[in-house]
């Protein structure tokens, strides 16, 4: 069992982590570093009738270093989400619940709701430059958010009657109806354009890499149980 949970997870991970690390490249960096024209000054969107100021296009590839570190950032970040899940496998195999490929896919996209789309809803990502509320407030909600997320999905899914449903919408809302911490006004310095178009693509992003996970550790995990 523990060999199954190790090889699933890690060649899980990696291979998403590549493949997810890829994907950024295409859709999200060059936002991001557009984002970053604006942080600094180098483009100012245009205010008051007056014309946006002119400067060349991002230069994706010019950092290398940075973006191994984007390549090294997403190997660990789905490689752990990778152990987590397959430890979720294990426990509802246990309960008597098979795991495959398809299931997978369903454990992925559960993934992608309790830690990408959920806090979302609160805190969107942001580009570079956006002034937000305090990092540490952020970060407890954040986590919170998760962490109520995923056991109002394991309840939905696994508490049979009533109380499950009521126990996991409850869970999930109740993130929500405490609410963000936000600032009183915005403060946002790049094109609303940009920062939606960043939001869309970051999740669009991760929501397909977790499916993804869960869909080759679910194929793993079937095939050596």
């Amino acid at each position: 069992m523990a060999k199954n949970l190790l090889t699933s997870a890690l060649f899980a991970g990696v291979t998403v982590g590549v493949l997810a690390a890829i994907l950024q490249f295409i859709f999200v960096v060059p936002l991001l570093m557009e984002g970053e024209l604006y942080e600094t000054g180098a483009r100012v969107h245009f205010s008051a009738g007056v014309a946006e100021s002119e400067a060349g296009a991002p230069a994706i590839w010019g950092d290398i270093g940075r973006h191994i570190g984007t390549v090294a950032m997403n190997l660990v970040a789905y490689t752990g989400f990778a152990f987590v899940m397959v430890a979720g496998f294990a426990l509802a195999q246990r309960a008597g619940h098979s795991v495959d490929a398809r299931s997978g896919a369903i454990w992925g996209l559960a993934g992608f709701i309790a830690v990408q789309l959920a806090p979302a809803v609160g805190l969107p990502p942001e580009l570079p430059g956006t002034v937000a509320a305090d990092l540490g407030a952020r970060q407890v909600w954040w986590a919170g958010c998760v962490l109520a997320t995923v056991l109002g999905i394991a309840a939905l899914a696994f508490v049979r009657g009533s109380a499950g449903v009521i126990g996991g919408v409850v869970l999930i809302a109740l993130p929500h109806v405490i609410g963000a911490p936000h600032l009183d006004t915005y403060y946002g310095i790049a094109p609303p354009e940009l920062a939606s178009h960043f939001v869309t693509s970051s999740l669009g992003v991760a929501g397909a890499s977790w499916v993804l996970l869960g869909t080759i550790a679910g194929a793993l995990w079937a095939r050596k149980a």
